[in-house]
């Protein structure tokens, strides 16, 4: 698509949300709900967290308000697009015992449901991109997913601020969205005006802007909009090496780090369901008490619980240790091996509700340093 770049304002920002419901989709964007902004139905923008931002910091989430009306004006909440397109819990089929001995097996197949997500942050695109490497590999297309995932527009935003968990710029993956959206958009507010520049990134979202006659947005105004996410993105506070962090990984199995965050680590999974990307999911069988009919579930797990790695005998990483240094190595490493791509998008999530604040920078930064050292010694 051509990289046109529209000019919205506020009132047409709701009748562009009118126009995506008028086609059939259910609205899912940022919404506050218990003193958190989560990802939930809306109806207008107006349910949107307007002038609202969340300050995060290790093990730290807190909302507040801000001193404009901005409509995107926080980063993250708890909650990531993931859920809509890979459910936390799911059926996936059921059998029958009828009367006459017969077994019969009913696969689910959900009900086809269009869904726009509004408000799609760069990381959380990426995240979506490297789900779909996940489920949609033709080896095994996870069905379900793939239905749901040719039904869905995506509005986008580019990020012009970012929280101290932040890491996106490091990862290659923001704060600026590139790939993968219908809209995106980058909202611009100061003293005089309050617009959104829109990027069409699809035929769908083209067809809509036509609909709306959006004006070309003139140099001045789209200037101020790439001023604002390229200063975001140098301002960020974290970082990771990720040229060099698969190689390094692999060479700090036996560093002493290890030992350290495992003192700290409760092994809560708050950082895999946090997570945009984790995709480790377990199998319940639900059986009548008469025998008569299973039905079974597909439940989001982690690595980190004890049963993941279970297999005829027991658990094969039975250690704290041994089962945050299988995440993070593989978060950060060997899932490049498996899809191409880092298993992390640099949203901060993790850090961020993490009970006891562990950072996963810090902790990257420090397995770095040590491998260094102990290469320095062999060598």
């Amino acid at each position: 698509m051509a990289k046109t770049k529209l000019l919205c304002t506020t009132n047409q920002f709701q009748q562009l949300l009118n126009l995506i419901q008028n086609d059939g989709y259910k609205l899912l964007g940022p919404t506050i709900r218990n003193e958190v902004i989560i990802c939930d139905e809306i109806q207008s923008a107006q349910d949107l967290p307007i002038g609202w931002v969340d300050e995060q910091d290790p093990g730290r989430y807190r909302l507040k308000r801000r001193s404009d009306q901005a409509y995107f004006g926080y980063n993250l909440g708890p909650h990531s697009w993931k859920k809509h397109l890979f459910p936390p819990r799911e059926h996936l089929f059921s059998t029958r015992k009828q009367d006459n001995g017969m077994i019969v097996f009913k696969e689910t197949t959900p009900p086809i449901k269009k869904m726009a997500f509004i408000g799609v942050r760069a990381c959380e695109m990426q995240a979506i991109l490297i789900q779909d490497k996940v489920f949609n590999h033709q080896i095994a297309v996870y069905q379900q997913y793939q239905q749901r995932r040719e039904n869905l527009f995506l509005v986008a935003v580019h990020c012009t601020q970012a929280v101290n968990t932040c890491f996106c710029a490091s990862m290659g993956t923001g704060p600026e969205v590139k790939e993968g959206y219908d809209l995106a958009l980058t909202e611009v507010i100061n003293d005089k005006d309050h617009y959104f520049i829109v990027d069409i990134g699809s035929p769908k979202g083209k067809a809509l802007c036509d609909q709306l006659a959006l004006p070309p947005a003139d140099q001045t105004k789209c200037q101020s909009a790439h001023h604002l996410v390229e200063k975001n993105k140098k301002e960020m506070v974290r970082q990771v090496d990720n040229e060099h962090v698969h190689k390094m990984l692999l060479q700090s199995w036996n560093c002493k780090r290890w030992d350290h965050v495992a003192e700290r680590c409760l092994n809560c999974t708050n950082c895999t369901m946090v997570c945009p990307t984790c995709f480790c999911s377990d199998i319940t069988d639900r059986v009548s008490l008469d025998k008569s009919h299973v039905d079974r579930w597909q439940n989001w797990d982690s690595c980190f619980n004890l049963s993941h790695s279970y297999v005829h005998g027991g658990s094969i990483r039975q250690s704290a240790k041994s089962r945050y240094r299988q995440w993070l190595t593989h978060k950060f490493g060997t899932w490049k091996d498996q899809f191409g791509t880092s298993g992390c998008v640099g949203c901060g999530r993790c850090i961020t509700w993490c009970p006891v604040g562990i950072d996963v920078t810090e902790e990257l930064q420090e397995l770095k340093t040590e491998s260094d050292v102990n290469n320095s010694r062999s060598s």
